[in-house]
């Protein structure tokens, strides 16, 4: 959770960072950070107050290095604001800091000030905004990385947050402000790795403050260490059992050790303090579901719906507890709202055909049971398929890469995304030829495709986007002799086993196409469709509307192919089908 601006984890306050290169300057600034340093730990002490410190000790900087009157000048106007300021009169306050800039628009210190009154006035867009403000004109000072890192954070720009963090911790590395942040940041961007490498940095600054302990926790959880990281959270819990969120942190940990009484128990505790904390209530009635106490799940999923109505994992688990408490057709009812919401929802399958079968409905139960199973097996296929997905992440910046003519470099971001795995130069090679032809290059694409064979004839993947680019362009004979080439290196390369059922669609060998689509296991709707007419041309029409109902709901959000799925099934005599599947098309 990431603590709003208004109301930041202060732990030492920002005092003692203005950036300046005295030496007479910085030695005033570390006495005054001795001074204040302890007195202010854990405390929630106003920026003003600590401001007013270094304001003052920038007009005794400015008395003893000879600085011009007018900038002295500047700083006792600052010092009057701030007086103002601390005394109650904001208003007033920010009058004179503004009249101040008026006069010297690029004065950081009043800038700071500035961002200061709007973020305790609660205008935390205005205050990020003057933060980032002071920030171009002093892009070294460490408050101003800090606070803004902090507010882009906030505000969901988690690169431009890290950047900043970042740079906060090379001018101050043993900052465990900065480091905590910079840990939340790369958290809630994924790079767990990173973000256990910082908070550590902020707990060794700051080795007995228990938020760092809860976020050490926390994050070690979520890196798979959950022992470890429920020993801190429990440490934490004996310092200060208060702080915001320990009580749910240990739920989730608990949930995770599969101790789901432990979970139950703790997530309880967090809705004692916050009622409507929905993802306590979720973790609660997880927890409950686990432990099968089916009407304690039940009364907390339906308090999840006061939320949202329409909460699909919601009205799933309803489902679940319905069915448990043997109430079938209120099962069925929750069930078949989760389809019309979300068709992809397997367990949904699943549920209804136990629903089915307990109320004697042995056709539609079977039904279900086959569907759900098509669907997983599916599934299973997608998710075997990891290189493809890693190669997800680094898509973008490769075509960018590759549309400012810097195909080497591209190259090097896959080597370098893939580095530690089976993964090789002909794998980076066939990534950018397929990126190429993606492109509409064509002749790149098949060059970086030859190459990568010629690197490593068995490269997987090669034969088959360059059998793709044959079988746009309409030459069948081209494309099985590319498709068959990779399925002698791999039979079982699922990908090439659809395009060759493709190949077989278009050559009216319906059986061979429909044997061959069907044992890729494909998702993609345009091949499922050429898998249900297939089927429909042999004969084979339970498959074929089995299919249908998987393929609707893998394009529920393409209207153009539903369209064609469901003038498919009318031309077969299946309207009562497509009747049923019409409302699952997306506007």
């Amino acid at each position: 959770m990431i603590p709003s601006p208004g109301w930041v984890r202060v732990k030492r306050q920002m005092w003692a960072r203005w950036s300046q290169p005295s030496r007479v300057r910085s030695f005033i600034l570390r006495a005054w950070s001795a001074a204040i340093h302890e007195p202010l730990r854990g405390l929630h002490v106003s920026g003003l107050l600590v401001m007013a410190v270094v304001v003052a000790a920038h007009i005794v900087v400015l008395a003893q290095s000879g600085r011009p009157p007018a900038e002295s000048v500047s700083l006792q106007q600052l010092h009057q604001a701030l007086s103002l300021a601390k005394n109650g009169d904001k208003q007033r306050a920010m009058v004179l800091t503004l009249q101040l800039l008026e006069g010297n628009p690029k004065f950081v210190p009043a800038i700071k000030l500035k961002a200061m009154l709007l973020e305790e006035a609660g205008q935390t867009s205005e205050a990020g905004l003057a933060y980032e403000e002071a920030l171009k004109l002093a892009p070294n000072d460490p408050d101003l990385l800090l606070k803004t890192g902090i507010y882009k954070l906030a505000s969901g720009d988690r690169d431009q947050a890290i950047k900043l963090l970042k740079h906060c911790t090379k001018i101050l590395p043993s900052d465990p402000d900065a480091h905590y942040y910079l840990s939340q940041a790369y958290h809630l961007n994924g790079q767990d790795e990173f973000a256990l490498a910082a908070i550590r940095q902020s707990l060794k600054a700051e080795p007995d403050n228990p938020p760092v302990w809860q976020k050490y926790g926390e994050l070690l959880c979520g890196a798979g260490d959950c022992q470890a990281g429920l020993r801190w959270l429990l440490k934490t819990q004996r310092a200060d059992a208060a702080l915001p969120r320990l009580d749910f942190d240990i739920a989730a940990t608990d949930y995770q050790l599969m101790d789901f009484a432990g979970a139950a128990q703790y997530a309880t505790r967090a809705l004692d303090s916050h009622p409507d904390d929905r993802k306590a209530i979720q973790l609660l009635a997880a927890a409950d579901v686990k432990l099968a106490r089916w009407q304690q799940a039940k009364a907390a999923y339906q308090r999840v719906l006061g939320f949202d109505s329409n909460d699909v994992d919601t009205l799933l688990g309803l489902g679940q507890c319905e069915l448990e408490l043997r109430n079938y057709s209120a099962a069925v009812e929750r069930l078949q709202s989760v389809l019309r919401l979300d068709p992809t929802r397997l367990l949904a399958h699943f549920y209804l055909s136990r629903a089915y079968a307990a109320m004697d409905r042995p056709e539609a139960s079977e039904h279900e049971a086959a569907l759900h199973q098509l669907m997983m097996e599916q599934l299973t296929f997608v998710r075997s398929l990891e290189s493809e997905q890693r190669e997800s992440s680094i898509k973008i910046r490769a075509q960018q890469l590759l549309e400012a003519h810097q195909e080497q470099s591209a190259i090097q971001l896959y080597q370098q995304h893939f580095k530690g795995t089976s993964a090789g130069a002909a794998d980076a090679y066939v990534f950018v030829g397929k990126l190429y032809l993606f492109m509409g290059e064509s002749d790149d694409g098949v060059r970086c495709l030859h190459h990568a064979l010629k690197l490593q004839p068995n490269v997987r993947g090669a034969h088959t986007y360059e059998g793709i680019l044959a079988l746009k362009s309409g030459d069948l004979n081209k494309a099985e002799q590319e498709f068959q080439s990779e399925l002698a290196n791999d039979p079982n390369y699922q990908t090439a086993i659809a395009e060759m059922g493709e190949v077989r669609y278009h050559q009216q060998r319906w059986s061979d196409a429909a044997e061959l689509l069907a044992r890729s296991r494909t998702m993609t709707p345009e091949l499922l469709y050429m898998l249900c007419d297939s089927y429909f041309h042999t004969g084979n029409v339970s498959e074929a509307d089995l299919n249908a109902e998987a393929m609707a709901a893998y394009a529920r959000n393409r209207p153009d192919v539903m369209r064609g799925l469901l003038e498919l099934l009318m031309r077969n005599g299946q309207s009562d089908l497509a009747k049923r599947l019409s409302p699952n098309i997306v506007q």
